[in-house]
C-alpha cells in the first residue's frame, strides 16, 4: 500500500511536470497569462507531490519492508534509524527521488518570488525547470523505480517488479544486505545532500540565463536576480567537496583526503565553472562586459551538474562494460547531449546582441586579471576532464583501460592553482578600467614584503622544498594582501566618520557584504592552501609489526602499542580496536584508538583511524592487521600530516565568509535604476 502510494504521487509529480512544460509554452506562444499561471501552480504542486513520494520511501526504509527491492539492498534491521532514514540517498534509485526533490523544492521557490518587473522570465524559467524536473522523474517510473517489489513464483524463483506478475506471491527476505561500511560515517548523512544542493540551486540561474537569451534581455538583470541563488548553490557545492574530503580523511584509511578519483572530480568539475561565474559576473555588472563568457560558464555548469550526477550515482566509470548495459547512461547521455546543443544553438543565435560595448583597455585592470582568472579556472576543468574520460576513450579505441592517476592531474593543475593563488592576492589590488604596473606595485609592495618575511623565516627554519618555500609565500601573500584591504578599508572609513577601528570594521563589512565576504572566502581558500601543502609535501609514513610494549617512531613521534581487543558489538559489526600510546619529543601526549569494523550484514570491513590532530599537525595511525588467536602481535601504518587542520579551519571561515556574501542587502534604489535604465534604452530605441 505504501509502495503504490509512493510510485502514484512519483507518476502524478511526472504528469503535472509535463503539463507545466506545456501549459507554459503554450501561454507564452499565445500570449495568454492564466496558461503560465497554471504552469507556475502545477509546478508548486511538484513538491508536496514529491514529498508524500520520498516520505513513503522514508517509512519503508525504517519500518524494515525487505520486499521492496530498494530497501533490501540498501538497510539492514542491526543499521540505526538515522543511517535507515538518509539510506533515502544511499543507492541510485533513492538518490534519483532525493534529487528530483531537491529540485521541486528550490524551482517551487523562486516561482514564489513577485515577477511583476520580470514577467517574461516566467514561462522560460518554468520551462526549463521543469525539463530537468521531468527528466530525473522519468528515470526513476521507467528505469530506476524505488518502490520495485520482490515477487517470487512456486518454482522458487524471485524477480523484481512494480506490480505483482500472474501466479507470483510477494517475497519477504529476513534481512536486507544494509549499505556499504564506507556509506555509514556521519559525514555521508551531510556530504551527499550538501552536494545536491549545490547541483540543483545551479539549476535555477541556469533557467534564467536561457530566459534571457529566449527573451532576448541581454542587460544584467537575470544576473541580478540569480545572484543569490549563485552564492548558494556554490556554497553548497563547497561544502560537499569538503565534507567529501573530511569522510574520506576519516575513514577511507589512506592518510589522505582527496585521490583524484572520478565521482570526487565529478562534483569538482561544476565548482570550478561555477567558480570562474562568480567572479566574471561581477565584470558584467560593473562594466557590462564578458556577457557572451557569463552565458558559456553557466551553460558548462548546467551540463556538469547532469554529467557530475550522472557519474557520482551510475558508476559508470567503475567498468565501461557496465555503463554498455545500463539504461540510464545512454539516456544521462542524450539528455545532456540536447541540452547542451540547444542551449549553445540558442547563445549562438543572441551573440552578437550580448557583445559588450566597452572594451578592455589594460592588461592589469582588474576586469583582465579576473578574466586571466577565469581562463586558469577552465584549464583546469580542461585537466580533470579528460582525465575523467581518457579511460573510456582508451578502451574504446584500444580495448585496454588506461586509468589516470593522481600525478597527472597534480603535475598539470599544480601550475595553474598557484596561479589563482597569485590571482587572487593581485586582483583585489587593481583598479577597474585601467591599471599599470606603477600603480599595481604601489598598492601591492607593503602585502608582498609580509608574505617575503614569512618566508624568509619560512627559509631560516630549515624548510628548503623550492614548491613549500612558493606556495607559503603565495598563500601568506594571499592573506597579507586580504587583511591589507580590511585594515585599510576600515582605517579609511574610521577616519571620515569618526569611528574606532572596530566600529568603523564592522560598518564597511555591513555597507559592502559582497565585498568583504568576498575577502573572507579568499582568506579561507589560503588556509585550505595551507593544509594542501602541508599534507602534499611534508607528510611522511611508515609501517611496521609491533608486539605488546613495542614502539613505532616516525620523525618526532613514538607510538607503543598497548593491548588489543575483539568483540561483537551490539549493531551486529566485529570490531578490533587497538590501544597505542603517543608521546612527542619523548612526552606521552595521549592514547588513540585505531580499529577495524567488520559488518556482518554486507560482509564488508571499515578501517577507522586513531588521530591526534593539532594546529600544527596530526599523527595519524590505522590498524592494519592483528593476531587472531592471541592479538600480542599486530600491524599497524602511521601518517604524519603537517598542518592539514588548517583545510578543516579553512573551511569554518568560508561558511562564514559565504553567509556574509549573501546576506540580503536592502535594494531600495534599484527600482528608480532600472527604470531610468528602461527609459534611456527605449529613447535610443
Amino acid at each position: 500500500m505504501i509502495a503504490n502510494l509512493g510510485f502514484g504521487a512519483l507518476t502524478a509529480a511526472f504528469l503535472v511536470s509535463l503539463y507545466g512544460i506545456g501549459a507554459s509554452f503554450y501561454g507564452m506562444r499565445q500570449n495568454k497569462p492564466a496558461w503560465v499561471d497554471s504552469a507556475r501552480n502545477g509546478m508548486l504542486l511538484t513538491f508536496p507531490l514529491l514529498t508524500l513520494s520520498a516520505l513513503c520511501i522514508i517509512v519503508l526504509l525504517a519500518t524494515d519492508h525487505y520486499e521492496v527491492e530498494y530497501v533490501a539492498s540498501v538497510t539492514s534491521r542491526s543499521m540505526p534509524m538515522y543511517l535507515k532514514v538518509t539510506a533515502l540517498w544511499g543507492g541510485q534509485a533513492g538518490s534519483l527521488v532525493f534529487w528530483s526533490w531537491l529540485m521541486s523544492a528550490f524551482a517551487s521557490a523562486v516561482t514564489l518570488r513577485k515577477w511583476e518587473r520580470d514577467r517574461e522570465f516566467l514561462p522560460w524559467v518554468i520551462v526549463v525547470s521543469l525539463v530537468t524536473l521531468a527528466f530525473f522523474l522519468g528515470l526513476n517510473i521507467f528505469v530506476e523505480n524505488p518502490f520495485t517489489r520482490l515477487w517470487q513464483f512456486p518454482s522458487g524463483q524471485v524477480i523484481e517488479k512494480m506490480f505483482q506478475p500472474a501466479a507470483s506471491s510477494l517475497f519477504y527476505p529476513r534481512d536486507g544486505q544494509g549499505l556499504n561500511p564506507l556509506l555509514r560515517h556521519p559525514g555521508m548523512v551531510i556530504h551527499p545532500p550538501m552536494l545536491y544542493l549545490g547541483f540543483v540551486a545551479f539549476v535555477i540561474p541556469y533557467s534564467f540565463a536561457i530566459a534571457a537569451l529566449v527573451t532576448g534581455r541581454t542587460d544584467d538583470r537575470w544576473i541580478r536576480l540569480t545572484r543569490r541563488w549563485t552564492l548558494w548553490a556554490w556554497m553548497f557545492l563547497s561544502l560537499g567537496l569538503v565534507l567529501g574530503s573530511r569522510w574520506a580523511y576519516d575513514v577511507l584509511g589512506w592518510g589522505g583526503y582527496w585521490g583524484w578519483d572520478p565521482v570526487e572530480i565529478a562534483a569538482f568539475m561544476p565548482w570550478l565553472t561555477g567558480t570562474a561565474f562568480l567572479h566574471s559576473v561581477m565584470i558584467q555588472e560593473k562594466r557590462g562586459m564578458l556577457k557572451q563568457w557569463n552565458m558559456v560558464l553557466i551553460i558548462l555548469t548546467y551540463s556538469l551538474v547532469i554529467f557530475g550526477t550522472f557519474l557520482t550515482r551510475s558508476g559508470v566509470l567503475s567498468s565501461v562494460h557496465a555503463f554498455a548495459q545500463s539504461a540510464v547512461g545512454p539516456l544521462f547521455f542524450a539528455f545532456i547531449g540536447l541540452t547542451f546543443i540547444a542551449s549553445m544553438s540558442l547563445l549562438f543565435h543572441r551573440w552578437n546582441d550580448l557583445k559588450a560595448r566597452a572594451e578592455m583597455t589594460s592588461m592589469l585592470s582588474r576586469e583582465a586579471l579576473f578574466l586571466l582568472n577565469n581562463l586558469l579556472f577552465i584549464g583546469i576543468l580542461m585537466v580533470c576532464f579528460w582525465g575523467v574520460i581518457f579511460p573510456l576513450i582508451s578502451e574504446l579505441f584500444t580495448g585496454q583501460k588506461v586509468t589516470v592517476g593522481p600525478p597527472f592531474y597534480e603535475r598539470a593543475n599544480g601550475p595553474l592553482m598557484a596561479g589563482l593563488l597569485l590571482l587572487m592576492a593581485v586582483a583585489p589590488l587593481s583598479a577597474w578600467g585601467h591599471s599599470t604596473i606603477k600603480t599595481l606595485g604601489r598598492a601591492v609592495w607593503k602585502p608582498a614584503v609580509a608574505a617575503v618575511s614569512v618566508v624568509a623565516a619560512v627559509v631560516f627554519s630549515g624548510i628548503s622544498n623550492l614548491y613549500a618555500i612558493i606556495g607559503i609565500f603565495l598563500t601568506t601573500f594571499v592573506m597579507a594582501v586580504t587583511l591589507y584591504e580590511f585594515g585599510r578599508g576600515a582605517a579609511a572609513r574610521g577616519r571620515r566618520h569618526g569611528e574606532n577601528f572596530f566600529l568603523a570594521l564592522w560598518e564597511l563589512i555591513k555597507r559592502n557584504r559582497r565585498r568583504y565576504g568576498g575577502y573572507i572566502i579568499h582568506l579561507s581558500m589560503a588556509m585550505l592552501a595551507i593544509g594542501i601543502i602541508g599534507i602534499e609535501i611534508f607528510q611522511s609514513e611508515t609501517q611496521g609489526s609491533l608486539r605488546q610494549g613495542e614502539s613505532l617512531t616516525l620523525g618526532e613521534y613514538s607510538m607503543t602499542y598497548d593491548s588489543l581487543a575483539v568483540f561483537d558489538a551490539p549493531d551486529n559489526r566485529n570490531v578490533a580496536r587497538a590501544v597505542v600510546s603517543v608521546s612527542k619529543d619523548g612526552k606521552p601526549v595521549g592514547e588513540l584508538y585505531p580499529r577495524r569494523d567488520f559488518f556482518y550484514d554486507s560482509q564488508q570491513p571499515m578501517t577507522i583511524p586513531g588521530v591526534r590532530s593539532t594546529i600544527e599537525d596530526d599523527f595519524y595511525v590505522l590498524l592494519v592487521d592483528w593476531e587472531e588467536i592471541s592479538t600480542r602481535s599486530a600491524t599497524f601504518k602511521i601518517y604524519h600530516n603537517p598542518l592539514v587542520k588548517w583545510m578543516w579551519l579553512g573551511c569554518w571561515v568560508f561558511i562564514f565568509g559565504t553567509l556574509v556574501a549573501a546576506w540580503p542587502e536592502k535594494e531600495s534604489g534599484l527600482a528608480p535604476v532600472l527604470a531610468s535604465r528602461k527609459n534611456r534604452e527605449a529613447a535610443k530605441a
